[in-house]
């Protein structure tokens, strides 16, 4: 059977309006808005990523009245005009998708909606073999009626990057059993404020499902009513009859034209690719330094297997970047590509008849933690619904929310972190909250690991080297690097882990290295001491702080200087470490005091980075890696605030990044037949034979230790047959 291909339609004008909605305002140094195009990009890249398209079109509104204004004038009448800094960005997108070589279509007198009709009607009337697959992306609901067997709809639930894809299922699922084709009648009966169609007046979303669940068409239920059916109650027949004009007129302008007169051939919208530099420069004039390393590579290549599988050279095309990468960066990033392909080939095992008792055994928690949620809440409901935990929490047991936010459409939030706040005011919450954590575990790891295992037994993740701004490395389908090791049920994941026979399992990792590098750019003399004495930096710096020896330092002094130690990197300042140390916020407040008077070159450190990120617009690594921070001019506080923390924490973290890779290609270089298998941070998994584990593992130590940038670097390495149960070697 030949290969499906996929056509990949984009709702611009709905993306741009999402986009523009969802961001804070972001600009340029000379005050260009670009918040839209930002957005529409992180959209369409994702979906380029996730998808990636033989056959590519963007859709757009036409200015001037449309067929619908002309039927109904009223038609969108209501809608306040956009902003005009929206629409001085269009130009901008189009100008991208031009560079993109992405054909953009708009006609006169039509909607961005009848033209993606159009486009996927044609398209998959023409394409019959092979069979084409059609992904519409868009900012809203609208395009649910064309969901169809060979047709999908890519959407985001809020915000922009919250995504859900909706086929004929999903459809089903989101409007109580509704099918894609029974959108149209759903909108003739509860019509769709947003654009101004009436629909039946008093119908809501509730009756209006109901009846088309029961007679499947606007044309049938009238068909009935007429003949007074008796599932109609009178006073609902009465409403129908009244407003049947109404209700067709209101189908008629929410179906989308898939008969729109255009000459768009298939072949128009084949897409051959495009010259990475010219959208690079457009980014660079906009100054959105953040996706200039994310441009997507076309038709999936390096995405399923790799850097490596289209070789070295095609690869390297994702490092042009000067801007971003320094000359020791670039041959670093290189260098790993073969590295980092040969760890996708070999993946890490797992022990499947372990993860088969491990998925009864969490299910049975995950009904146990409900039923004490259940005698908790006086009542059964749906424990995943955000909806049904609001009305528990603060309507049947009457919690204080007073301190919790409210989500973009009103309604009280049940995010994780603002449950947090109440957890002290009622146990049902942190009953919730653990249900989250191990019901997440079950859906991430218990589950889909076994499925995703080859015939080997071994999962293969996905490495992007360049998966995030500080160069760290990301895994994903699945993502590795985020099984905790703390809690319990993260321990009995990774347990499941194991060795192939006559192996082990061998972690090296790099103890507090951003501590050290921290140490070593700031060059603070009391903190550089303590590394090379091999003290517990914690322990010395409680000592430091509140003036006691070190033997006298409790387990909370500890805790407190940990949090704080870790915290000041990242730009923690007195209410996040009250939070996080568990101590009123005036003794927070004296305790970093205390903190950067001990440690004068830390305070340092952070002033200076915040004034070269002022300056210059950008931070960097110590091998040279940058990071643009346009934020750091933005008028939002808050954004201003997220660049300064993010120009202390780059060059510490990217650093950190650097070495780690550099460690994982001179290992390679040096020891070529060994079986690197994961990177989590700053650790790395090998599997090497039972017989060789001493002997090897002094070598990779070895190599790992060594002082690239005059930091004192310390690994600890540990070995045994999973994951969890490994001993110091």
């Amino acid at each position: 059977m030949a290969e499906k291909k996929t056509l990949l339609i984009l709702d611009s004008n709905s993306l741009i309006h999402r986009a523009y909605h969802a961001l804070p305002p972001f600009r340029t140094s000379g005050g260009e808005m670009t918040n839209a195009v930002y957005g529409f990009l992180l959209i369409l890249f994702k979906a380029l990523k996730e998808f990636p398209p033989d056959y590519i079109a963007a859709t757009f509104d036409s200015p001037g009245p449309t067929e619908r204004s002309k039927k109904f004038e009223q038609y969108k009448a209501k809608r306040a005009k956009a902003d005009d800094e929206l629409y001085e960005q269009m130009p901008r997108v189009k100008e991208i998708l031009r560079a993109m070589n992405i054909a953009v279509y708009e006609k006169q007198g039509f909607e961005a909606d009848d033209l993606i009709g159009t486009i996927a009607k044609e398209a998959k009337r023409k394409q019959a073999k092979p069979p084409l697959s059609v992904v519409i992306v868009s900012g809203d609901m609208d395009t649910l009626q064309l969901v169809d067997k060979r047709t999908r709809v890519y959407t985001a639930r809020k915000g922009i990057q919250d995504t859900v894809l909706y086929d004929e299922k999903a459809v089903k699922e989101r409007f109580s059993g509704l099918t894609p084709s029974q959108m149209t009648d759903y909108k003739g009966l509860r019509g769709d404020p947003s654009d101004n169609i009436p629909g039946v007046t008093g119908v809501g979303e509730k009756t209006a499902t109901t009846l088309l669940n029961e007679f499947g068409s606007l044309e049938k239920l009238y068909a009935a009513a007429g003949k007074e059916d008796q599932r109609i109650k009178p006073k609902l027949r009465e409403n129908l009859l009244q407003y049947k004009d109404q209700a067709f007129l209101s189908k008629e302008l929410g179906t989308i034209d898939c008969s729109v007169p255009t000459d768009v051939s298939l072949g128009d919208l084949a897409w051959p690719g495009y010259e990475q530099e010219k959208v690079r420069g457009i980014l660079r004039e906009l100054e959105i330094h953040s996706l200039i390393d994310k441009l997507p590579v076309p038709n999936g290549a390096a995405e399923s297997q790799g850097f490596f599988k289209d070789g070295v050279a095609e690869q390297a095309k994702r490092f042009y970047d000067q801007e971003v990468f320094s000359k020791e960066v670039y041959d670093l990033e290189i260098a790993l590509i073969p590295v980092i392909s040969r760890m996708e080939e070999l993946g890490a095992k797992i022990d499947i008849p372990y993860f088969a008792k491990l998925e009864k055994e969490v299910a049975k928690e995950l009904k146990g933690v409900e039923k004490r949620i259940f005698a908790m809440g006086g009542r059964e409901f749906n424990v995943s619904s955000p909806q049904q935990v609001a009305e528990v929490l603060f309507t049947d047991l009457e919690i204080s929310a007073k301190r919790i936010k409210k989500t973009p459409g009103g309604a009280l939030s049940t995010a994780s972190t603002e449950l947090e706040k109440i957890a002290p005011d009622h146990p049902i919450v942190e009953e919730i909250l653990w249900h989250r954590e191990i019901q997440k575990l079950y859906s991430t790891y218990i589950l889909p690991l076994p499925e995703k295992a080859d015939g080997n037994g071994r999962v293969h993740t996905h490495f992007d080297q360049l998966g995030t701004a500080t160069g760290r490395i990301s895994s994903s389908d699945p993502n590795l690097q985020n099984i905790p090791v703390q809690t319990e049920w993260g321990k009995r994941i990774r347990r499941g882990f194991i060795a192939e026979r006559g192996y082990r399992l061998v972690s090296f990792d790099y103890s507090q290295m951003e501590l050290r590098i921290a140490a070593h750019v700031a060059q603070d003399t009391k903190m550089l001491e303590f590394f090379a004495k091999g003290a517990d930096i914690h322990t010395m710096t409680a000592s430091e702080v509140f003036q006691i020896p070190p033997e006298k330092i409790t387990k909370d002094m500890r805790f407190r200087a940990k949090a704080l130690n870790f915290g000041v990197l990242y730009g923690m300042g007195a209410r996040g470490f009250a939070h996080s140390a568990k101590i009123p916020m005036q003794e927070a407040q004296d305790f970093i005091d205390d903190y950067f008077l001990r440690f004068p070159g830390i305070q340092r450190y952070i002033e200076k980075m915040k004034a070269k990120v002022e300056k210059d617009g950008y931070t960097e690594t110590l091998l040279g890696r940058r990071r643009y921070l346009p934020d750091i001019h933005s008028s939002a506080p808050q954004l201003r605030a997220a660049a300064e923390r993010m120009a202390v924490n780059h060059p510490l973290q990217g650093t950190a990044a650097d070495v780690t890779k550099t460690a994982m290609v001179d290992i390679a270089r040096t020891m070529p037949s060994e079986r690197m298998l994961l990177q989590i941070h700053d650790e790395l998994l090998f599997e090497i034979p039972a017989k060789e584990v001493e002997a090897k593992s002094a070598a990779i130590q070895k190599i790992m230790e060594k002082d690239p940038l005059g930091i004192k670097l310390v690994v600890e390495a540990k070995a045994g047959k999973n994951w969890i149960d490994m001993e110091k070697l």
